[in-house]
C-alpha cells in the first residue's frame, strides 16, 4: 500500500482574532491583541508541533493578513500547498472581549463573504487534501456558504471513496445557523465518518440529547455510523465510545489563563493517539491538550511531543529541572 503524504488534512476558514483582555470593554479599547484562529488550523497546528505531518486547505486573499495567518500555520511546518491564494477578497475576523463573572466572554463575528465562502468544488485540490491518513473536518465549514457545504460533503464523498478515514467535529456556532438548519445538513454526513467528536452542549443544542453523560453518548453514537465517538463534557473530562466499549478520562486539573481553542486541543491530542491506534492513550493526550490550551493565550496550543508525553505520564507541573 501507497505510503500516505500526510498524518492529518483539513480544510477550513482562518480567520483574524483581536481581543482585549478581562476587565476592558470592546467599546471603549484602545488597543487590541492581534492573532490568527480557526479550529481546522488550530488542529493541525497542534499536530504540527507534535511532529505530524499536516496539510491545510483554504481561500486566502494575498495580503498581509493572509500571509499573517499563513506564517501561524508554517510556524508548525503545516503544508499550505492547498491553500487557493486570491488578490481580492478579505479573512473573517473575530472580537473576543474576555470578563469574569458575572460577564460572559463575548464573541462578535464579523466573517461574511470571506474568500473562502466564495470557494467552489471544482477549486479543491482534490488529490493533495486526500493524500492522507485521516481527513479532519469540522460543522463549522458548512455552516459558511452553500458552496463551502458542498465542498465538505464532497470531500466525504470521495475520502470514502478512495478509504481515507475521516475525522468530524460538531463545533457548533450559533451565531452562524440554528440548531435546526445544523442538524438537518450534518447528521446525513455523520453517516460516512469515522471518528466523531461533540461537546456535551452541542449534543444537548443540536441533537437534542438528554440525560447523564453515557446517555447522551449512546445517542450520539445511534446518530453516526462512526466507530469512535467522543464527548467532552467540561471538568469531567471526556467520554468515548468504541466498538460497544465506553471509555473515561478525567479532566487535567488546570489554571485557566484563555478558555477558546480547548476543544480543539482535545482534538488534536485524540487524534494523535488515534494516529497510534491507541484511543486510551489518545483521550490522556486530549484531556492534556486541552488543559494546556486553557494555559496559553490564543486559540492554538504549542508543546512538543516530548513534553505532552511528559505531562501526560507526571503527576503534576512542578518545576523541571
Amino acid at each position: 500500500m501507497k505510503t500516505k503524504r500526510f498524518d492529518v488534512s483539513s480544510i477550513g476558514e482562518s480567520m483574524l482574532r483581536l481581543s482585549i483582555p478581562a476587565g476592558n470593554r470592546l467599546e471603549n479599547t484602545r488597543a487590541l491583541d492581534v492573532g490568527t484562529a480557526g479550529a481546522e488550523g488550530n488542529v493541525l497546528n497542534a499536530l504540527g508541533h507534535l511532529g505530524r505531518s499536516c496539510a491545510w486547505v483554504s481561500g486566502l486573499p494575498d495580503n498581509p493578513l493572509g500571509r499573517l495567518a499563513a506564517n501561524h500555520l508554517r510556524k508548525a511546518d503545516v503544508n499550505l500547498d492547498g491553500v487557493i491564494w486570491r488578490d481580492a477578497g478579505r479573512m473573517g475576523v473575530y472580537f473576543v472581549e474576555f470578563s469574569t463573572p458575572p460577564r460572559p466572554i463575548q464573541v462578535i463575528y464579523d466573517r461574511v463573504d470571506s474568500v473562502i465562502a466564495s470557494l467552489t468544488p471544482d477549486q479543491i485540490d482534490w488529490a493533495f487534501l486526500l493524500d492522507t491518513r485521516l481527513l479532519h473536518l469540522t460543522g463549522i465549514t458548512p455552516a459558511l456558504s452553500a458552496s463551502c457545504a458542498a465542498i465538505v460533503a464532497e470531500s466525504i464523498q470521495r475520502a470514502k471513496a478512495q478509504n481515507v478515514p475521516i475525522s468530524f467535529d460538531m463545533n457548533y456556532r450559533g451565531k452562524l445557523w440554528t440548531p435546526e438548519e445544523a442538524r438537518a445538513a450534518v447528521t446525513p454526513l455523520l453517516q460516512e465518518i469515522d471518528l466523531f467528536f461533540c461537546a456535551r452542549g452541542d449534543a444537548e443544542v443540536v441533537f437534542d440529547c438528554t440525560g447523564e453523560p453515557e446517555k447522551m453518548l449512546q445517542q450520539l453514537v445511534q446518530l453516526s455510523n462512526a466507530r469512535t465517538v467522543i464527548m467532552s463534557i467540561g471538568e469531567q473530562g471526556v467520554i468515548a465510545w468504541r466498538d460497544g466499549q465506553i471509555y473515561r478520562e478525567p479532566s487535567v486539573p488546570v489554571e485557566v489563563v484563555d478558555r477558546i481553542g480547548a476543544g480543539d486541543g482535545l482534538a488534536a491530542g485524540v487524534i494523535h493517539g488515534w494516529l497510534k491506534e491507541d484511543l486510551v492513550l489518545g483521550l490522556r493526550y486530549g484531556v492534556t491538550m486541552a488543559a494546556l490550551a486553557l494555559t496559553e493565550h490564543g486559540d492554538t496550543v504549542t508543546t512538543s511531543r516530548a513534553e505532552l508525553d511528559a505531562l501526560v505520564n507526571s503527576a503534576s507541573g512542578g518545576v523541571w529541572r
